[in-house]
């Protein structure tokens, strides 16, 4: 097994319908003002950004993030990691009763040094914060959802974050 090699799946319902909540996830400079543990989004040009996470460990992870699908009709938003992080993200959304399915899916590779000397022992750490992480984004996205108004701009890029 390789220690730095992880594989995350998270599933979110949410209240709003899936146009709704495509309509945020595919603004991933926005995501800063609603999930705390991403603290900085740059975009690059229209399909690629930087971005920085930091959950409960005082690390920060750096990404560079590159749409490779951002299909509305479909509901998905994909998105390969570069960096701190290796591999991709994917949102899929479908409707669920009068609100939403959120599947988030993401396999990465930790490149940085100080995560890979800690992998082993850190491993059960590092999971936990991205779980953090992930509670705090869905909490955060259905707060911005119900705030949310009007119809969607036109994509930048697709934001994944390291989580569970």
């Amino acid at each position: 097994m390789d220690w730095s090699r992880y594989r995350f799946r998270s599933v979110w319902r949410l209240a709003a319908p899936p146009a709704a909540v495509y309509a945020v996830l595919e603004r991933g400079e926005d995501y800063p003002q609603w999930w705390p543990q991403v603290r900085e989004v740059v975009p690059v040009d229209d399909r690629t950004g930087t971005a920085r996470f930091r959950s409960f460990l005082p690390y920060d992870l750096l990404v560079t993030v590159e749409t490779r699908r951002s299909d509305p009709v479909a509901g998905v938003l994909e998105a390969s990691l570069r960096g701190d992080l290796e591999g991709w993200a994917r949102w899929t959304l479908a409707p669920r009763g009068t609100g939403t399915h959120a599947l988030y899916e993401q396999e990465v590779e930790v490149t940085s040094p100080l995560m890979r000397r800690l992998a082993i022992p850190g491993r059960p750490v590092f999971r936990a914060n991205h779980a953090l992480m992930m509670r705090a984004g869905r909490r955060g996205l259905a707060a911005r959802l119900g705030r949310f108004e009007g119809s969607p701009r036109k994509p930048v890029w697709f934001n994944p974050f390291p989580g569970d």
